[in-house]
């Protein structure tokens, strides 16, 4: 365990040298924030605590609704996980981008009703589980519902991220690909789109030659049945367009359930990871000296917090 996140207060987290460094990386393109950032566990080391109390006492909901004005003053960039299960609303929209300044930059997922073609069987999706998604890849539901309302804060929007969820069967890969290629080319221009998969025998000549023709990166991830980060890059054609998009979420062979159990609230790294970290410092390295723009978003659940894996790849 590093145990320099083990302590707290601003003093002992250098907090505005990571700032500092982070904003300088901005400045050259290299944008590197969290997934999400309403983590209590960050108290003390990315927020402050009294601006969240009210008589005296911690204010969850004042934390919820505010700590991103704070976030945004030590990273230049986040991912917006929450999209991938709602298409926001505009009340939501102007909420989020008025808490960030012009130079912040957000990776927005886009929702699950366009990248997920059958509903999981799980409770959540009601008499919808497992039957097929009649939305899936709709380039024109996810202009009109998505894009029009974030149409006046396409500035701040950097990268906007297509994931989808592991394949249940091989033979699968050929007919997504064939679907996908459409989809791509349907949507409108002037935005950056990314695409993440989650089978590692889709990482091959016929996906990324799709992505390439539509000039989208693969996003470059951490995830417990994908390889490596760094033997990703190091795969014949993984770089696809003129912009890197990593996402660092999970060591490889763990389950999402697990690393939350372990790593829950999120107060220190308690797990380094030195081969996602090698990777991710390669991507930042090939965005620094190829002049590449870059979009890196670090998961709490890779190593317990983020920051502080933040801190590691970029010191």
């Amino acid at each position: 365990m590093n145990t320099l996140f083990d302590l707290t207060g601003h003093g002992n987290f250098d907090r505005d040298g990571l700032r500092d460094r982070l904003a300088t990386l901005a400045a050259r393109g290299v944008y590197i924030g969290g997934s999400s950032w309403k983590y209590e566990g960050w108290l003390d080391q990315i927020y402050s605590r009294q601006l969240y109390e009210v008589r005296g006492r911690f204010s969850k909901k004042r934390f919820e609704d505010t700590c991103l004005s704070e976030y945004a003053t030590v990273f230049p960039a986040v991912c917006g996980d929450f999209a991938f299960y709602q298409f926001p609303s505009d009340a939501l929209w102007s909420k989020l981008f008025r808490q960030t300044p012009g130079s912040f930059r957000w990776g927005l997922k886009a929702p699950e009703q366009i990248t997920t073609p059958q509903w999981p069987v799980h409770p959540r999706y009601g008499a919808t589980a497992g039957l097929e998604n009649h939305t899936f890849l709709d380039a024109g539901l996810f202009s009109s519902a998505f894009l029009g309302p974030l149409e006046v804060y396409r500035a701040q929007v950097g990268v906007l991220i297509f994931e989808f969820n592991a394949l249940r069967a091989k033979g699968d890969a050929a007919e997504f690909i064939a679907k996908l290629d459409p989809f791509l080319g349907a949507l409108p221009t002037g935005w950056r789109y990314a695409v993440e998969v989650r089978n590692a025998d889709l990482l091959g000549p016929r996906y990324f030659d799709c992505l390439r023709a539509h000039n989208v990166p693969h996003v470059y991830n951490a995830w417990a049945r994908m390889p490596e980060i760094r033997d990703q890059i190091a795969m014949r054609g993984s770089r696809t367009s003129d912009l890197i998009v990593a996402r660092a979420l999970l060591r490889q062979g763990r389950p999402y359930e697990e690393a939350v159990k372990k790593f829950a609230p999120y107060q220190t790294v308690q797990e380094v990871n030195e081969p996602v970290r090698q990777g991710l410092r390669e991507l930042v390295d090939m965005a620094v000296v190829d002049g590449t723009p870059a979009f890196i978003f670090v998961n709490n659940r890779l190593e317990g917090n983020s920051p502080g894996t933040i801190v590691a790849i970029t010191g």
